[in-house]
This record gives structure tokens, sequence and C-alpha cells, in this order.
């Protein structure tokens, strides 16, 4: 399965514009995309808890509340019920997509981006945006927020997403990349920032920019925890599977380190994110027994048992053959040492009667 888990979203896309975006990323093989609301400046601090403007599209991921068995979206999926974090299509009428059409859609996931400048303005809130959203993605500007991002959140955020058209400022250390590795945060690579339209200056330096942010971004993590998503704003903004990998071995991303980025890592994102919304505090989840699990559990605790007697049966009656065996050949040789004893009495008399023989002479 393909994941795209940042196509760009905000309250003014037209629902049209939305749906042949949604479309065209399922004819090129996308299974389950995310749409991503990036959200700049001082994080609201009202109201409390946040508000979720992304419609529910389709039918939740199978990893999250609610979610079906299958990734497979039905035609007859509605939005849920509009709650505090959820809106329903009908109060977004300009960015939804009609439910009709969504079979013809991937599955749809909701996503935020926070640009993170001051860490300290930040942290609080970010408990609140996990709970609104699927998955939630932290944007630094600055080295100061980078490394916060990395070591000193209180969550370890889902996605570090970096804008690499901008001059960075900083350097990506090896050290600090793999620690957030290792507490499972993922590195995005957006390959549509490197499609800037025009032959400007400052189309050409966001390009510079791109590749060297990017090679930088790989030599530090050395390919590892690295996801590529297209944040496209347009159709035009999607390339195909193949595309993508091809352009990632350019910039130095191998291409079964290319393909995983494309498919297991972000996959791995969706479902520990998932497992943290519906699991008791992210480490517990609970399984619902399949229909008739608990007859077959029992069908199959019976045929075990009854294949467990059956070896104990034949273990005994294998004992039993061997110990009547030992008998049996205990039994010969007894006999066939008393007539050795026998034969050995005869030929003392013969010797006897020879004795006597030669004395009477």
């Amino acid at each position: 399965m393909l994941y795209d888990l940042n196509i760009a979203w905000s309250p003014t896309t037209p629902s049209s514009e939305l749906e042949c975006t949604l479309k065209f990323a399922k004819t090129l093989g996308y299974d389950v995309v995310a749409l991503n609301q990036t959200i700049t400046g001082n994080i609201p601090t009202q109201p409390h808890p946040i508000s979720n403007p992304i419609p529910q599209i389709t039918s939740p991921h199978p990893s999250f509340p609610g979610g079906g068995s299958s990734l497979a979206t039905n035609s007859t999926t509605t939005a849920r019920t509009p709650t505090a974090t959820t809106t329903n299509l009908s109060t977004t009428a300009s960015s939804a997509v009609p439910p009709t059409t969504s079979s013809s859609l991937p599955t749809v996931l909701r996503r935020v981006t926070l640009t993170v400048t001051d860490p300290s303005t930040t942290n609080y809130r970010l408990a609140d945006f996990a709970r609104s959203y699927d998955l939630l993605a932290l944007r630094p500007t600055n080295d100061k927020a980078f490394s916060w991002a990395c070591l000193s959140t209180t969550e370890p955020p889902a996605i570090i997403s970096l804008d690499l058209t901008q001059f960075l400022g900083f350097h990506i250390h090896h050290r600090t990349a793999m620690a957030a590795v290792h507490r499972g945060t993922r590195f995005e690579i957006c390959y549509s920032q490197a499609f800037a339209s025009g032959s400007s200056v400052d189309a050409q330096r966001a390009r510079s920019n791109f590749i060297g942010n990017v090679l930088g971004l790989l030599r530090a993590t050395k390919g590892r925890g690295i996801i590529v998503s297209s944040e496209a704003r347009s159709a035009l903004g999607l390339r195909g599977p193949a595309d993508v990998v091809n352009l990632l071995a350019v910039w130095g991303l191998g291409p079964e380190k290319g393909t995983e980025a494309l498919g297991t890592g972000p996959r791995a994102v969706v479902v520990n994110e998932g497992v943290k919304r519906r699991g008791f505090r992210g480490v517990v989840d609970i399984v619902q027994t399949a229909p008739g699990g608990k007859v077959r559990n029992e069908e199959e605790e019976g045929k075990e048992g009854e294949t467990k007697l059956s070896k104990k049966q034949k273990k005994l009656q294998q004992k039993q053959q061997q110990g009547q065996k030992g008998q049996q050949q205990q039994g010969q040789g007894q006999g066939q040492g008393q007539k050795r004893k026998n034969g050995e009495g005869g030929g003392g008399g013969a010797d006897g009667g020879g004795q006597q023989k030669k004395q009477a002479k």
C-alpha cells in the first residue's frame, strides 16, 4: 500500500478541486492520503478543545477509533456526527466532497502541521491538537525549535516536516536526528516543493535550497526514518510512485529506501498514531473477538486436547508393548539357562560312570 500523508488543505479549497486531487491520487495508486492544515503564527489559546475544520470525507482508517476492517471505502460512507473535534460535510460545503463519490477516493486522514518558532508557546497545546486530528506534524524554523521537536516534546510528534525550500540557518546533526527517529518521529520530504513554477531567481534559489537541504537530511539520518509526501496544492503537484522513487534515487536515497518511504514508513506512522488514540494511554489496546471466534477457539482447544490424549495413549501402548517384549525376552533367557545346567549335569553323570568302571577294573 502507498501513502501520501500531506495534501495541502485550507478552508477556502474548492470542493471540485479537492475531489479532483483525491481521485487523481487514487488513480496514481495511493491508498491512504492525509489532508494537511498548516497553522502558522501564535498558537491560539481558545477554544478548548480545539476544533477540527477538515471534513471527514471517508470512513476512518482501520487503525483509528471507528475504523473498519479493511481500507476499502464504501459508496454509502457519510460523515460522522459533528462534535467538538469533528466537522460535518454540510458545514464545510465549500471544501467537502459529495459522499456518493467516496468509493473512488482513497482513505482520507486529517492532519495538522504547526509552524514552531518559540517552543514555550506550543508545547502545552500539543496534546489538544493530537486529540483533534489524526496526525500531528511540527515544522520548526530555527535551531532551538528543531532541537526541541527532536528531543524535548512531552509526546514525540508523528512527523517533523521542514520547509526545505528555505535556508534553514542551522545544520541537521546526526545525533539529534537519530534521537528523534529512535523516539518514533519521522522526517518528511515533500517533493512538490522542488517543482516551483517559473524561472525567476527566487524559484531557482528555492530549488537549490531544496536539493541541498535534502542531501543534508539524508546525510544526517543515513536514509533512516524518512517518509515522502507531496504537499500538493492541486492534482498537478502529484507524481506517480515510480517517478518519486527515481527522483529520490537522484538525490541520494536508494530505490529500496525510497519505496519504504512511500509504503512501510508512513504506514508505521499511521498505525502508531492510531494505537495512541485507540489504546489505553497509548500502550494497551483492546482487540475484539471476531464473530464465531470463541466457538472456534473452543473447538481448537478440544482438538488440541484430543491430540494430546491420543499421544499419551500411544506412548502408554508403546511402553506396555516394550514391557511385554522385555518379559518375553527374560523368560526365554531363563529357559536357555536351565537347559544349559541340565546338559552340564548329564555330562558329569557320564564321567562319573566312566570313573566307576575304571575302579572296577
